[in-house]
C-alpha cells in the first residue's frame, strides 16, 4: 500500500502576482523554495485562504531574493494580488 503525505509546505505566504497571460503554473521565490525543500517541475496544491479556492499546479523557479508567489495562466483567475495562500506538495 503507498500513502501520500505531505512533503513540503509554504503556510500563509502572499500572492504578489497574477499573471493570466502565461501558460500556467505558479512562480515561486527560489529562497521560498529551497526553504521548503521544493523544486521547479514539482506538483503543488494551493490553498487560498481569502476564497476558499483549491487546485493544482506545477512550478517554476521564480527571482531568488524577490518574495515573488505569482500565479500564472488559468490559476491566476482562482487568487487575487494580497491573498494569503497555503502551498503543499505530498510525496
Amino acid at each position: 500500500m503507498l500513502i501520500e503525505v505531505l512533503k513540503s509546505k509554504l503556510h500563509c505566504v502572499t500572492v504578489t502576482e497574477a499573471n493570466l497571460n502565461y501558460m500556467g503554473s505558479i512562480t515561486i521565490d527560489e529562497d521560498l523554495m529551497d526553504a521548503a525543500n521544493m523544486i521547479a517541475g514539482e506538483k503543488v496544491q494551493i490553498v487560498d485562504n481569502n476564497n476558499g479556492e483549491r487546485f493544482e499546479t506545477y512550478i517554476i523557479k521564480g527571482q531568488r531574493g524577490s518574495g515573488e508567489i505569482c500565479l500564472n495562466g488559468a490559476a491566476a483567475r482562482k487568487v487575487q494580488v494580497g491573498d494569503t495562500v497555503i502551498i503543499m506538495s505530498y510525496a
